[in-house]
């Protein structure tokens, strides 16, 4: 048994060797939180030779192959060719600030999310997912005064047929018209919610510490209005990420039926039944009411006074819902092992280690620990963690 598993490993290794996709290894670098000096430190290799693999103008030999598999957790077959073929290998994801997200950690999560579509191309092989069905209006990126992002939302809310009232399930909503949602990682929590296009779905990534039901689907909707009006925009700036702002808000709260029934005082019973009618936190409810001229600046300052004074900025009052759970990925995994495909299989196919695949494809955020190592990647202070070191392949 020893033997056969050492020389299936030893083709595994020969054959990644000859067909080496060098964009796989970016991924695993990203993923680990490397640059490329430092992974070529550790595998005793020059930057300049690192570069080639990944750019496809060198192929790594065996020996390389398996110094890279132990130094980045992964197996062998991780370099070969994954199932998900980007058709906007440029694309940028729309992080919430730039400023405040360092290079390596918005690689690392952008890695993540391919990690995501190699996971979503492989069950689709298996199971058809809906066909994604997002309209498009383009809003400038230096637009700070049309109401352009309004009627993007009133766009989507006619294009997904949303009656009049309040939004439903917005996860379900979204996922129902092609946009994948899934939770990243416990331990990439300092990056908030994001989203990207990059060819093959619209996705959507939440935080998984962010356990208030209000916010997340007010995150949700913002990063919805970011596919809708955002595809080629540079991401981060304060125009771009107020206009999805103001789209999330307009999608949530339309003013056609919000601006009557929005109290012009802090009048906490009305907000109240309108956060649990809308699904909106209080904050977002003053907020609107002072963006559509319902309520003046100073009794919305004096608002959020009194919201801070007791605490109501951070936990808000009443019982809160558990958050919107993805049901894309969990219910094809579902089936799948229904039929005999199990979890550690559906990995493999997707090039993915089993702890990613688990967290990729849960309903609720994963708390299991995916790497070794408790301190980020050299200490860098980059707000970076290794996501699979040493977990390797089921059989690898």
């Amino acid at each position: 048994m020893v033997m056969d598993s050492a020389r299936r490993t030893d083709v595994q290794v020969g054959d990644a060797s000859r067909l080496f996709d060098g964009r796989r290894l970016t991924l695993a670098r990203q993923l680990v939180g490397l640059r490329k000096n430092a992974l070529a430190a550790k595998i005793d290799k020059s930057p300049t030779a690192v570069a080639a693999y990944e750019n496809n103008t060198k192929r790594p030999a065996p020996a390389t192959v398996a110094q890279l598999c132990l130094t980045l957790g992964v197996d062998p077959g991780f370099f070969l060719p994954g199932p998900h073929q980007p058709a906007a290998s440029d694309s940028i994801p729309h992080f919430r600030s730039l400023r405040s997200t360092t290079q390596l950690a918005r690689d690392q999560a952008f890695a993540y999310g391919m990690i995501a579509g190699d996971v979503g191309a492989a069950l689709e092989r298996h199971v058809e997912f809906p066909e994604p069905n997002l309209p498009r209006l383009s809003v400038d990126v230096d637009d700070e005064s049309s109401s352009l992002p309004e009627e993007a939302a009133r766009l989507l809310r006619k294009h997904w047929d949303i009656g009049a009232g309040p939004v439903g399930h917005l996860v379900r909503l979204a996922e129902n018209h092609g946009v994948v949602v899934v939770f990243s990682p416990s331990q990439t929590s300092a990056v908030d919610a994001y989203s990207f296009d990059d060819g093959y779905r619209p996705t959507v990534v939440l935080n998984p510490a962010k356990e208030d039901y209000y916010r997340q689907r007010f995150d949700v909707a913002h990063e919805v209005g970011h596919l809708v009006m955002h595809v080629d925009a540079e991401p981060g700036s304060k125009v771009v990420e107020n206009q999805a702002h103001r789209f999330a808000a307009e999608l949530l709260l339309p003013e056609e039926e919000l601006r009557d029934v929005l109290p012009g005082k802090a009048d906490w019973r009305v907000l109240a039944a309108l956060k649990e009618s809308y699904g909106v936190s209080l904050q977002a409810l003053l907020y609107r009411s002072r963006a559509l001229g319902v309520m003046s600046d100073v009794t919305y300052r004096n608002a959020v006074a009194y919201l801070s004074s007791k605490g109501w900025r951070r936990r808000e009052p009443g019982e809160m819902p558990g958050v919107e759970q993805p049901s894309l990925y969990p219910k094809a995994v579902e089936i799948l092992e229904s039929v005999g495909m199990n979890e550690l299989s559906l990995a493999r196919e997707s090039r993915v280690t089993p702890g990613l695949f688990r967290t990729v494809t849960a309903r609720f955020p994963v708390r299991e620990d995916l790497f070794l190592e408790s301190e980020a990647v050299e200490g860098s202070g980059d707000g970076v963690i290794p996501l699979f070191r040493g977990q390797g392949y089921p059989g690898g």
